[in-house]
């Protein structure tokens, strides 16, 4: 989903400490009622729940099927790879994973079982290519990597500090951090325009890290952490070698951790194209604070099997995250299950990854194929279930309300993107759509793509006709095969309208009103 508004200007002038995380954007503060029955705390946790809500909201009450509705809206918004159920059910099925051993029903350590950790060690020393064997004493389980980021924001940052990420980013980040550390994200803004440095659009470089942490820094914002995603979602990039070390050398200078999240490591699929993992560097710039995770959801293609894990040779971090895994364990036979997967490295390289990298091409061809032929740009990458797609020539107006209406439009021909604004673009009009689906639904689903772009080329050649003044190429865009070129692109220009970032502010000042926050600082803690 996503939505808001907001002059690009204005919206960079406003301190830090009034630009919060925005989830989705569907909220509004006029709409929101603060419910008695709950603390400022829960409230925002109620907020995060509805701003993501209206979109997943219409998919599950008028879900696609085949038979039984085929006029239902399709999903092109969940990362999800739907391309491997088959593989997947046939090997979680075989005989091997069904041991029970009475440790499977007991309580284990919190940091997972030691045969897991052991498994987890040596599977990552192989596929990250690491340069000495991993230790499966610096390895934790727990469930998703939901709740390692969860975890992470808690035990690095106090209430009201900060991590720093690039955008557009994944925006479940924002609740992770937020809803249980009370830590906030702020934005190195990336956009498509190449200058300077950069030599592809959305590029991540030093000097815009440098320029964000100096920002916050300016306004008092204490800044811990920075979060890589590699492969990026939802860009598509792999970063080099070099752009690795230069970023978590940016990191040592400053002292901030560095959160490395590789969990579209194995979704590579082109062999053009080379992932390199953190874990694979000959020698780590701040290894007390780069800490990795990984888990089998996007990967292995089971995001219903909550599972991530996190590799930190920093042992205080390890045990403070540890306390927390109570909260987020993983159940034994499911930890069984796991460790038997990972093990089976054969099937794992002559099975699972040829098939599933050779599914996710040919889904990625057959989307990218329809989108040049209706001659929309978009980001060329070879990771990810996503493509980074560019709208903007569909925007009356570069701005995030006329980008909102877009993606309602699309909602209404009953099929589910995700906007720019949820990924906290600065640029309105950019769309990322999810590609690792069955080939049916792919075409279905571009066919209502396409019918909603048609119609609103027929819209603004009627409206031009009608008031004739500038010929607008601004923000239209060239694509290649590698990346989109952006010629001259307008900076948005509206009056901007409230969203959850706002509205996270509101609460907040509640959350001081209340008194909450002062007897609950660190020092009390303590």
């Amino acid at each position: 989903g996503g939505g808001g508004g907001g002059d690009l200007q204005e919206m960079r002038a406003r301190p830090l400490s009034e630009r919060r995380g925005d989830m989705h954007g569907f909220c509004n503060p006029s709409d929101f009622q603060r419910s008695p029955y709950l603390s400022a705390r829960g409230n925002i946790a109620n907020i995060f729940r509805g701003s993501a809500e209206e979109g997943y909201k219409a998919y599950h009450a008028d879900k696609y099927d085949e038979d039984k509705n085929p006029n239902g809206i399709i999903n092109f918004g969940t990362s999800e790879n739907k391309l491997c159920f088959d593989l997947m059910s046939k090997r979680l099925t075989q005989t091997d994973m069904n041991l029970m051993e009475p440790p499977l029903l007991q309580y284990p350590d919190w940091k997972g079982h030691m045969f897991l950790r052991e498994e987890v060690a040596r599977f990552l020393t192989h596929y990250c290519k690491a340069p000495a064997p991993l230790k499966a004493e610096n390895v934790i389980v727990l469930n998703g990597c939901g709740s390692l980021f969860s975890a992470l924001a808690t035990v690095l940052c106090d209430p009201g500090e900060a991590v720093l990420i690039a955008t557009p980013f994944y925006g479940g980040i924002t609740q992770s951090v937020f809803l249980y550390g009370n830590v906030k994200l702020v934005y190195a803004y990336l956009d498509s325009k190449i200058t300077g440095t950069s030599t592809r659009p959305f590029q991540l470089t030093v000097e815009k890290l440098e320029k964000a942490l100096q920002d916050a820094r300016a306004e008092g914002v204490p800044v811990r952490a920075l979060i890589l995603l590699n492969p990026q979602n939802p860009l598509g990039d792999i970063y080099s070698l070099s752009e690795l070390r230069d970023y978590l050398e940016f990191a040592k200078r400053h002292e901030l951790h560095v959160i490395v999240d590789e969990i579209y490591m194995l979704s590579v699929f082109d062999e053009s194209a080379t992932f390199h993992s953190v874990l694979g560097m000959d020698r780590l710039p701040d290894p007390q604070r780069t800490h990795v995770m990984w888990g089998i959801s996007k990967d292995f293609a089971v995001s219903g099997i909550r599972f991530g894990t996190l590799y930190t040779e920093n042992q205080d971090v390890a045990n403070a995250v540890a306390s927390l895994c109570y909260f987020h364990g993983v159940c034994g036979p499911v930890q069984h299950k796991v460790a038997q997967l990972l093990r089976d490295r054969d099937w794992i390289n002559q099975v699972y990854l040829r098939a599933n990298h050779a599914r996710l091409k040919a889904a990625h061809t057959y989307v990218t194929n329809e989108l040049k032929t209706l001659g929309v740009p978009f980001l060329n990458r070879s990771a990810g279930f996503f493509v980074w797609i560019d709208f903007r020539k569909y925007l009356r107006t570069g701005t995030f309300e006329e980008e909102m209406l877009l993606w309602r439009r699309f909602l209404d021909n009953k099929v589910l993107l995700s906007c720019g604004k949820a990924f906290e673009c600065s640029e309105p009009g950019w769309f990322r759509i999810i590609f690792a689906d069955k080939t049916h639904r792919l075409q279905l689903g571009m066919q209502r793509i396409r019918k909603v772009l048609e119609d609103r080329e027929q819209e603004m050649l009627a409206e031009e006709k009608q008031q004739p003044c500038q010929s607008d190429q601004d923000g239209k865009a060239d694509s290649t095969d590698e990346v989109v070129f952006v010629s001259h692109h307008q900076e948005p220009t509206c009056a901007s309208s409230s969203n959850l970032g706002d509205l996270i502010g509101l609460l907040q000042q509640q959350m001081r009103s209340s008194d909450w926050l002062q007897k609950n600082t660190a020092e009390q803690f303590a």
